[in-house]
Parts: C-alpha cells; sequence; structure tokens
C-alpha cells in the first residue's frame, strides 16, 4: 500500500491489496486483528470494525482474488508505516505485514475545488487566533480550502497581563472553532502551542499535511517591541526564532509546501525615493543589478521582520524552498467573511495604545465622545487596507504559489493615507450619528519623520486578482456602529499612549532644550 499526505479528521480512502496467489488465501481465511501505526482494530472478514478514532477498517468482499483490495482505511492522524495483520487459515495462525512504498496525494472526499475556481489547499495558518489569522481562517475555510491553526495564545496572555481587552468580546479559540463548525459545518482543527518549540511544530505540520503555511504567528505592535529591553527581547526571540523553526521545518519536512509570511510597509522606513515592491534595480559605477530594497525600520519590532525577510531569502536561496512575503500595511475594521454569523466568531478590535492601529482607535474615541489623537502634526503617511482585502490577499498568494527557490514581495495595502486625513473622515462620519469629534495634536510618542515623501508601488496583487475595498462611507459607519454597540466595555486609562521611543534622559534633554 502507499505511503500518503493526510490528516486526523478528513476522509481518506486507502486501499491494501495483497498480490499472491489466489490458492494462498480462500474464502474460509478469518482476520482477526490488524495494527496501524500503533492502533489496534478488532477485524472480522466482511464487516466493519471502529476501534478507536483513528483508525477505521473495512474489510473487502472478497480476499481471496489476487490484486483486489482487501482493506481499505478511512481517518488516519498520520501516515501509517505499516499494517501488521493477524489471522488464521486452515486452521493455523499467522501474521502478515504490509509496508509502505512509494508516496501519493490522498484526496479528500469532499470537493477539491474551492468556489474561485483555483484548486482547494490545505492550509495552516500559524497565528489563527489573531486579529488577521482569525478572519483569514474564517475566509479560506469558507472558499472551500481545508483550514488548520497553530496558535500559542500568547496575544491573550499579553492583553491580561498589560490589563488590556479588545473592545469586543472574543470568545475562546476552541469555543470559536466549535461555533464555526456549528454554522458551517467546516472543521477548522486547532493545534495550541508554540512554534519556537520545534517538535510542536514539525508534529503539528505532519499531522495536518499543508500544501501552504500561512504565517501570522508574530508579536505585531511597534510600541509593545518599545516598552523594556525585556519587551523587545521577547519580541525578536518570539518572532525570528519562530521564523528560522519554520525555515528548518521546511527544509526537513516540507521543502515543497509554500509559505506565505505576513511582513510589513514598516520594513522600509520613510524613504525619500519610491518604494518598490521588495526589490530595486540600481545602477552604480557603470554596473546595474537587482537588490532587495533597503530597510529602515522604525522598532524593533520592524527590525524582527526584516531579520525575518533576510532569513527567508537566505533559505529560499540555498534550500530551494518557496516563499512569498507580504508586506502589509496598517489594516482597519472588524467584519469579514463568516464573522456575521454568531458574536462567537466576531474578530478582536483593538483600541489601546499598545495594539490599536491608527484608524481603529479614532472610531473608538469618536464613540464614547473621546478626541482623537493625532500623533505629531498628523502628516505621517502609510499604506492602509481593508482587513476584507487582508484575507483576499492571503488566498491570491495561496493559489499563486512562488517559484521554487524564489521569494516574492508584495506590498500588500490599497490607499494611502495621512493619519490627519484619517482624523479628519472619522470627525466628518461621526456627524451622521450625533457625535461631536475633537481633534487633538499630541507629541509623538514615536521617532519617526513628519511632512515626508511617501509613494509605494503595490501593483503586484492587483494584478493577480486583488479587486480592492477602498476606505468608503459605509465602511466607517459600520466601523463606528461595532465601536457603539461596544463602547461600554472601552478602559478610558488605556486610550493614551504610554510607551515612549526615546530614553527618559533623552525625552528630559529635548524638553528642556525646547523652553
Amino acid at each position: 500500500f502507499p505511503k500518503a499526505k493526510w490528516c486526523s479528521g478528513r476522509q481518506h480512502a486507502l486501499k491494501v491489496t495483497f498480490t499472491t496467489r489466489p490458492s494462498h488465501f480462500s474464502s474460509n481465511f478469518a482476520m482477526k486483528t490488524a495494527y496501524v501505526s500503533g492502533a489496534v482494530a478488532s477485524a472480522c472478514q466482511n464487516k466493519s470494525v471502529f476501534a478507536s478514532p483513528k483508525c477505521h477498517l473495512k474489510a473487502a468482499s472478497k480476499p481471496e482474488i489476487e490484486n483486489k483490495p482487501f482493506f481499505s482505511a478511512k481517518r488516519f492522524s498520520c501516515p501509517p508505516p505499516h499494517f501488521i495483520f493477524n489471522g488464521t487459515h486452515a486452521g493455523r495462525s499467522f501474521s502478515v505485514t504490509a509496508e509502505a512504498q512509494g508516496t501519493v496525494e490522498v484526496s479528500s472526499s469532499r470537493s477539491s475545488v474551492a468556489s474561485s475556481g483555483a484548486a482547494k489547499k490545505r492550509v495552516m495558518i500559524i497565528g489563527g487566533d489573531g486579529y488577521c489569522g482569525w478572519a483569514t481562517a474564517l475566509y479560506l475555510s469558507q472558499q472551500g480550502h481545508e483550514v488548520a491553526i497553530i496558535d500559542s495564545l500568547v496575544r491573550r496572555h499579553w492583553d491580561a497581563t498589560h490589563a488590556l481587552e479588545t473592545l469586543t468580546p472574543i470568545s475562546s479559540i476552541q469555543r470559536r472553532a466549535s461555533c464555526w463548525k456549528y454554522h458551517t459545518d467546516k472543521d477548522i482543527p486547532v493545534f495550541v502551542g508554540d512554534i519556537c518549540d520545534y517538535d510542536f511544530l514539525v508534529e503539528s505540520l505532519k499531522d495536518f499535511g499543508a500544501d501552504a503555511i500561512v504565517h501570522f504567528g508574530e508579536q505585531r505592535s511597534a510600541p509593545f517591541s518599545m516598552i523594556s529591553r525585556k519587551h523587545a527581547v521577547m519580541t525578536q526571540q518570539n518572532n525570528v526564532v519562530g521564523n528560522l523553526n519554520l525555515l528548518f521545518a521546511m527544509r526537513e519536512e516540507f521543502p515543497d509546501v509554500h509559505l506565505v509570511k505576513l511582513g510589513t510597509m514598516g520594513e522600509y522606513g520613510q524613504p525619500n525615493i519610491d518604494i518598490e515592491e521588495g526589490y530595486i534595480t540600481i545602477n552604480h559605477n557603470g554596473r546595474e543589478d537587482r537588490l532587495p530594497y533597503p530597510k529602515q525600520p522604525g522598532s524593533f519590532y520592524h527590525l524582527s521582520k526584516v531579520h525575518d525577510s533576510h532569513n527567508i531569502q537566505f533559505a529560499c536561496k540555498i534550500w530551494g524552498l518557496r516563499a512569498t512575503d507580504l508586506n502589509q500595511g496598517v489594516v482597519y475594521g472588524v467584519q469579514s467573511a463568516g464573522t456575521d454569523l454568531d458574536e462567537a466568531l466576531i474578530n478582536r478590535l483593538d483600541y489601546d495604545g499598545i495594539f490599536g492601529t491608527a484608524l481603529n482607535r479614532f472610531v473608538i474615541q469618536a464613540a464614547i465622545n473621546h478626541p482623537l489623537t493625532v500623533y505629531g502634526n498628523g502628516s505621517q503617511t502609510r499604506g492602509y487596507l481593508d482587513i476584507r482585502d487582508t484575507v483576499r490577499c492571503i488566498e491570491i498568494a495561496v493559489n499563486n504559489p512562488a517559484e521554487k527557490g524564489e521569494m516574492r514581495v508584495f506590498n500588500q495595502f490599497t490607499e494611502q493615507f495621512s493619519v490627519q486625513q484619517l482624523a479628519n473622515l472619522v470627525q466628518e462620519a461621526g456627524k451622521k450619528f450625533g457625535l461631536n469629534a475633537e481633534i487633538i495634536n499630541i507629541p509623538n510618542p514615536r521617532v519617526e519623520k513628519e511632512n515626508h515623501y511617501y509613494n509605494a508601488k503595490n501593483t503586484s496583487l492587483l494584478s493577480l486578482g486583488l479587486e480592492p475595498h477602498f476606505l468608503s462611507e459605509s465602511l466607517l459607519d459600520s466601523l463606528l456602529n461595532v465601536a457603539l454597540q461596544y463602547r461600554d466595555r472601552v478602559d478610558m486609562s488605556q486610550i493614551m499612549p504610554k510607551v515612549q521611543w526615546k530614553a527618559p534622559e533623552v525625552r528630559n534633554a529635548v524638553r528642556v532644550s525646547a523652553v
């Protein structure tokens, strides 16, 4: 019988065939037990038995016929290296061992084509309990892909240790997955653990058997990384080591799997030239080369993303891996495919000074009649995108994998705004709801340019079929409705920024010189 790629909870049919003369097995042949990867199933000819959740064996009707299927097996948690059949024939006991030969892809009993028309994929989402990860898991599952999640749930721990709560009441990951199953009859298996634990990572990936790995599983907040030495080290260790583990796991066990890695536009910084998609052609002293675009990260978090990009590029170059690095802009929104089926499926919406992003923060501040806090003069410009476009970009990357040895870079955003422009849009949208949002400019806790040039390219995903959801009045209305619905959950003490980029002695010196 063949070696196969499969996983727990997925329906497969594996044929076990005896290639021997018919005279060796006659109709009075009786099977007593069958061992599969340590699981034992009692079995008798022409009967179905269910000895364990991991192993279902069903006897074929005519085992005495040469080259005909004798057993079919369904629902294994990992590829069994062998079967051991124990039985009797002509009054004598015997044992037959069948070893796996070759490798085949075992298809699911469900349709192999997603609703978009592209071949359905098996996608492991690392960090699937997070803001982007949860939205992506539901969207890909709804589109017909087979989805599983790896998550250490450490983000929930960080919320607890910093006395933070998302505006929306998110459920446990187990309840989320079971609720999705209830409403859609689609499974999203959840593997709880840390990808910095290499053995856990490899076993989880083996159990699921992915075609693509979407890697969201990193500490994603610049302010968090700037709180202290401890937080900077934690960020770099979690992000860089976890990503390295994943690259080595791919090299050793999954060399053909496509890695879709979430990067950030913040890797580029604020250069005074156009930002290309990952690479730039340079002419220098009469010679030309295409090189990685220069990086000017603005925090220890952004630095960890730069290290990831370099490590991925190196691994693709020397090991022939395939990867797509998605340099994402600032994401806004809370509603995406599937999250409206049940409150237990709702996504998180952060508004605090550590994990909250600009537009989401402004909307929630408006809902509670708090002034919209613009850092500095508000001229800082970035790329932004709707959460609904995030999930679509991921699917586009999954359906269009990179070549072996290639690390592609796509800039993942749809529009560019300054912080002041966003505040003005929220202020205007709030008037429909009777909200009189004031805008205030506060000292910028970050170290970044103001009144700067910013022009980033983003054509690759558009050319592959992305149809953007541009920021509109209806989207702002939707966000404001959610913010108003849950505004009683806002902790006023978390509204203002508390994390400063500059060291205390530097900040004090700046204040003295200003006086």
